[in-house]
């Protein structure tokens, strides 16, 4: 099987392409592809060496599937293309997502939508992944009536840059100067990130919300299958590397049992419960990154109304968040005779 991975150089595809070393997807021809600058260059998969192909010559190869992890301008431009020369495109991008014709997907909620038909798929924004692995068993309990969710995001969902603004700010508040990409490296961001927290990832959008808070507020909805319930978010950018962070207030329509609710999300398949605050036990991104589950706790009842709990939310941003994600539709669609 003839696997492509699109955008092989960047901080996602550096992951997609570890994530593919470890996990078992039958992969018996590799196809790293990325930008004319790095057409001709050698990447390393299972001790081997390959080389980046373009474009046209990877849409030339038939791959059966192609990761995709480009940005979206990319993928709208360049998805079809092998779509039209049978590949199934895996795409991380939000530039399918919100397509009423294409399935987004988060393997353990909605896999089973997922058809021979369906030649690119949509992996969904890397917030959106970790929440809604932990609403969709709620939701099926307890009936979410309203959601609040509040993000602590780190910079390595912004990119490679945002990683070495934050490195040099460092070094420059300890040395006094910066070694990274000189003296001046490229600033990602409108202030410094070090020893601040920006309420703004991505750009704003007229009504005031961030693309990133309009992401989560709609992808939820499609990948649950349910639009009856409500969800509002603010999402906020802190200077951490080891993944994203979302305090949640869930309202439901029927009332529940805190022990229930730690025994569903214990039992559910890729959520790890981490809720013993009296032995200082919860979620951090320190210890999420590198690891594949989404961890959960602080799970408690919102004394302020009747049917409401908080919890928070912890998971690595570049792997189930996006790589390991991505990694697990594929296996789905091959598990599943369906490439």
């Amino acid at each position: 099987m003839k696997v492509a991975v699109v955008g092989a150089t960047g901080m996602v595809g550096q992951v997609m392409l570890k994530v593919l070393e470890e996990r078992n997807l039958p992969i018996t021809e590799l196809i790293p592809v990325a930008s004319e600058r790095s057409v001709g260059k050698k990447i390393k998969f299972k001790d081997k060496e390959f080389t980046i192909v373009s474009m046209d010559d990877a849409i030339a190869v038939k791959p059966e599937i192609a990761i995709f992890s480009a940005g979206g301008g990319t993928s709208l431009e360049v998805a079809p293309k092998f779509a039209e020369v049978g590949t199934v495109v895996i795409d991380n991008s939000s530039a399918w997502r919100m397509d009423p014709t294409k399935k987004l997907v988060v393997p353990e909620i909605n896999a089973n939508v997922l058809t021979k038909e369906d030649k690119i798929i949509a992996n969904p924004n890397c917030s959106t992944i970790q929440l809604v692995m932990v609403l969709h068993p709620l939701n099926q309990k307890y009936d979410i009536k309203r959601v609040v969710v509040s993000t602590y995001q780190s910079v390595t969902g912004t990119g490679k840059a945002a990683v070495d603004q934050l490195n040099s700010e460092i070094e420059y508040s300890v040395n006094g100067e910066s070694q990274i990409k000189g003296e001046n490296p490229e600033k990602v961001y409108p202030y410094q990130i070090f020893k601040n927290a920006l309420p703004h990832c991505d750009v704003f959008a007229d009504d005031d919300y961030t693309k990133e808070e309009i992401k989560l507020m709609k992808e939820p909805k499609k990948i649950l299958g349910d639009d009856t319930f409500n969800l509002t978010a603010t999402a906020v950018r802190v200077p951490v590397q080891g993944g994203h962070s979302e305090s949640v207030n869930i309202e439901f329509e029927n009332e529940f049992d805190l022990d229930e609710v730690r025994r569903i999300l214990s039992e559910t398949p890729g959520v790890t419960l981490q809720d013993d605050v009296r032995n200082n036990e919860y979620p951090m991104p320190l210890y999420s990154e590198g690891k594949d589950d989404v961890f959960v706790g602080r799970i408690r009842r919102d004394l302020s109304q009747p049917k409401t709990l908080n919890l928070w939310i912890v998971a690595d941003n570049l792997r189930k968040g996006a790589a390991t994600n991505a990694v697990q539709i594929a296996e789905y669609l091959v598990a599943n005779n369906l490439v």
